[in-house]
């Protein structure tokens, strides 16, 4: 496995964007380079403590879902290899398995999440409402209970440093146009339902996730971004999971956890993450990589 990866440092290519997990790089007109670091977010806050290896789980388990649901959309991965961008072999040994070279396609402003369980801010809806994203669900529910159907409740894409929203889907038809909104919302079902199923099959529930969509230039909807990892997901062990109570999760939740026993005021600088609870984490990311993969 690679070097621990706070932050990239690559001369010979242009930072497009440095995100709260990713670097991104410009190639050339048609191809990026996306590292995915070891940087931890909680609550929007970059911490300063990496998680050491988890920038190369997280692109190992997206390779690994975009290949297995291929069959269901197109993906944004290229046949370039690294040493045809990055030549110098010590830029190359810095970021080697964090690596991840796409096709650049315009990226459409919406994050498609979907749900298979009630938790978050999907419970706290319902609580109140009895809805979520304007979906009626039945009444009675408990915590963490699986829903009747997986529910597809998107939210925007917002801009950097400001929150995502939740909106419904009449809204997406507004922002997409009906057509290609009827199209991200239907394939975003498909690829949940199957994913769910195999990693079900694994002793991982996958509660909830997101998926996020490009175009390429002849108009073909195609998936981008990680996909189903444990950022941008909820998995869950089988074994211990009970309806009415929060599960354990396989994510940063341990993170945030841990983060609310402490004096901060949830705004940067972050505090520094103690040995202990880098180890833990990592061990999470790993765990679910193997359940999935191994």
């Amino acid at each position: 496995m690679s070097v621990t990866l706070h932050t990239s440092h690559i001369k010979s290519l242009p930072l497009l964007h440095s995100g709260k997990v990713r670097d991104i790089y410009d190639i050339d007109d048609n191809h990026m380079l996306i590292i995915t670091t070891d940087r931890i977010s909680a609550f929007d806050v970059i911490m300063p403590t990496p998680i050491a290896g988890k920038g190369v789980i997280l692109n190992q388990v997206t390779r690994f879902w975009m290949n297995k649901l291929a069959h269901i959309i197109p993906n944004q991965q290229c046949d370039l290899r690294l040493e045809d961008v990055l030549p110098d072999a010590e830029e190359r040994a810095e970021v080697a398995n964090h690596a991840m070279i796409v096709k650049k396609l315009k990226a459409l402003p919406v994050e498609a999440i979907v749900r298979g369980y009630i938790i978050g801010s999907g419970w706290k809806d319902y609580q109140a409402t009895g809805t979520v994203c304007g979906i009626k669900l039945p009444a009675g529910l408990q915590i963490a209970d699986q829903l009747p159907e997986p529910i597809y409740t998107p939210s925007t894409k917002a801009a950097v440093g400001a929150h995502d929203e939740n909106i419904d889907y009449t809204q997406t038809k507004a922002l997409l146009g009906a057509e290609l909104a009827e199209q991200i919302r239907d394939v975003s079902l498909q690829l949940y339902k199957e994913a769910a199923d195999y990693a079900l099959d694994r002793g991982i529930i996958v509660a909830d996730t997101k998926f996020e969509f490009g175009l390429d230039n002849n108009g073909q909807l195609t998936l981008i971004d990680e996909v189903l990892t444990p950022d941008s997901s909820r998995f869950w062990s089988k074994d211990e999971y009970q309806p009415g109570s929060s599960p354990l999760s396989f994510d940063k939740q341990f993170v945030r956890d841990y983060l609310e026993t402490l004096d901060w005021n949830k705004t940067a600088p972050g505090p520094e993450l103690p040995d202990e609870i880098v180890t833990k984490t990592a061990e999470k990311y790993k765990y679910a990589k193997k359940l999935l993969m191994d």
